[in-house]
């Protein structure tokens, strides 16, 4: 929900889990309550901890006017939850995800479907062991036993020549699932004076769809901030994933896609020449030139 901002999902869950641990003590109601209550806040453009701290505010006030707030209708509170579960999710993201995999869109559907039948924690328990099990089988099916040739050479010094044009190369590999994406990802926004990144896929082995959905988000945070991003070499199996979670969709041009590496770095090269000359003209850096 956070498309660009970087924030510590760990600490949220640890905070998800001390309300669930808390509010029965008083009466209150688990975390599947601030799982909403977090929804709402990032929706209203929530940026820093003292929104937390105001919405909070709100459960005071129920405590203080309680004999009030009974009085108000279960249906329409109710009328609430739905139009808050509606701005959490997105019909096209749902209908994305569904598209993308077959084991993604059935995590998703029984996940739902749990939600609906027992509870929220039951459902997130569930969703986590599909989730993993269809990680381990795709990784499993990737796994491949193949004779390569030595690598002559470390090739530092072509990394540096390109390091000094202001161009970083990446060879992604292995999985890239829920469980691995992410704190690669993140780094890779963290990049700077590049002027040009070039993702290499080709030894990519898996893709789900968080993974393509992390992909995304980090392209179009290095897109935003001027940075032009260049996919090289990814697998055709993969392409109809990245195109239905808009992994394209974030590339400042449909050409920035390439079948080899040397392809991609020589079209880096070029942008990255002409955005220093625009530079030194004074021009602005975020050229969208192709």
């Amino acid at each position: 929900m956070t498309v660009g901002d970087r924030h510590d999902p760990d600490r949220e869950l640890f905070g998800q889990g001390v309300a669930n641990v808390v509010a029965p003590l008083f009466g209150g109601i688990p975390a599947t309550a601030a799982i909403a209550r977090t929804a709402v806040n990032v929706r209203a453009g929530a940026g820093t901890r003292l929104a937390a701290v105001f919405h909070s505010l709100l459960l005071v006030s129920v405590l203080v006017a309680a004999r009030w707030v009974a009085e108000i209708p279960l249906a329409a509170l109710a009328g609430v939850l739905i139009a808050t579960a509606i701005q959490m999710t997105h019909p096209r993201n749902l209908r994305s995800v569904i598209r993308a995999t077959k084991g993604d869109g059935a995590t998703l559907l029984i996940t739902a479907a749990a939600t609906v039948v027992f509870d929220l924690v039951v459902a997130v328990l569930i969703g986590l062991v599909m989730a993993g099990f269809f990680a381990l089988r795709d990784t499993a099916r990737t796994a491949v036993l193949e004779a390569v040739p030595l690598d002559e050479g470390d090739h530092r010094d072509k990394e540096r020549e390109l390091l000094d044009e202001h161009i970083a190369a990446f060879r992604m590999e292995g999985p890239l699932f829920f469980g691995a994406a992410h704190d690669f990802l993140l780094e890779l926004a963290d990049v700077s004076s590049v002027k040009v990144v070039v993702l290499r896929m080709r030894y990519v082995t898996t893709i789900d769809t968080t993974g393509a959905q992390m992909l995304a988000d980090t392209i179009g945070r290095l897109e935003r901030h001027g940075t032009r991003v260049l996919l090289a070499a990814t697998k055709p199996e993969y392409i109809p994933v990245l195109r239905e979670l808009g992994v394209f969709d974030q590339l400042a041009h449909e050409n920035h896609v390439f079948d080899n590496t040397l392809d991609a770095i020589a079209h880096a090269r070029l942008h990255a020449s002409h955005i220093q000359h625009e530079e030194s003209d004074g021009a602005p850096a975020a050229s969208q030139s192709q």
